[in-house]
């Protein structure tokens, strides 16, 4: 990993705890505000330790992107959770064959930056 990029992923992962330290939930519970920094924490050291081994600049820029476009969207909405996905039109049929592999397709490219690093469900 180059010098600049090794700089900029550890500068995000400094962000994301400075972020947990600081966050307050949006209902004002302590219980719920636990929660979310705890969910902060607990998905911050998974997703960095997941692509802790990534040497191609390509896929390190993507992640960099991935996190940075989280951090944006739960700072805008107050919500440290995952956006839901929304899906194309006939995402959801349960239809087999030719028709599944489709679908799955259109899942595939509806699916955000921000949700790049999570499994489908």
């Amino acid at each position: 990993m180059m010098s600049s990029t090794r700089r900029m992923v550890l500068s995000l992962y400094m962000r994301v705890f400075r972020i947990a330290r600081s966050w307050q939930a949006q209902s004002g519970v302590a219980s719920d505000t636990e929660s979310e920094r705890q969910y902060i924490l607990q998905e911050a050291c998974t997703l960095f330790r997941q692509n802790q081994q990534l040497t191609d600049q390509e896929s390190i820029k993507k992640c960099i992107e991935e996190c940075e476009a989280r951090i944006e969207i739960g700072l805008h909405y107050r919500n440290p959770y995952p956006r839901a996905t929304y899906l194309p039109p006939m995402g959801l049929a349960t239809q087999k064959g030719r028709k599944m592999r489709a679908q799955q397709r259109l899942r595939k490219q509806a699916k955000p930056i921000y949700l790049e690093s999570h499994d489908e469900t």
